[in-house]
């Protein structure tokens, strides 16, 4: 597993792209759950977002991917730029057996103007699925260097 993160980051660091909102970033998120976040943008609106973590809450290992869309002029801001994000997901984790769920990211993103860095919070409503159906929150703050 430590080759596989190795070689995924080490891949997103090839592609030598600086914009935010254009080309990928890789970063860390702390909350629920805790560990690596990257993500790609698809259109000048719309990305994938995925995540390789441990969730703190119960001592899984935890991967999810969400489809976002973001919408850049709800906040004004003077420098930078600061969409509201939302979309859905699904999420897979695997502890004593394997758990499946759909989410819901809702969160706002701050792209830096002229630095290669964003910032970002999210709460994340979900849902599992197997092996049980049961209602989960997660959410964090997290911060991703753009290549």
């Amino acid at each position: 597993m430590k080759k596989l993160i190795i070689v995924a980051v080490l891949g997103i660091a090839t592609l030598g792209l600086s914009a935010q909102d254009s080309g990928m970033g890789a970063g860390a998120i702390i909350g629920e759950p805790t560990g690596l976040s990257g993500k790609t943008w698809l259109s000048s609106n719309d990305a994938i977002d995925a995540g390789v973590a441990w969730s703190m809450s119960n001592g899984w290992f935890h991967l999810h991917a969400d489809y976002l869309w973001h919408v850049f002029d709800v906040i004004p801001v003077e420098k930078g730029q600061l969409p509201l994000y939302f979309g859905g997901g699904a999420r897979v984790g695997f502890g004593p057996y394997v758990s499946l769920g759909a989410r819901v990211p809702v969160g706002l993103d701050y792209l830096f103007d002229g630095t290669p860095l964003d910032v970002f919070i999210e709460l994340v409503p979900g849902l599992q699925i197997i092996p049980d159906t049961q209602f989960e929150m997660g959410g964090g703050i997290g911060v991703r260097y753009w290549f």
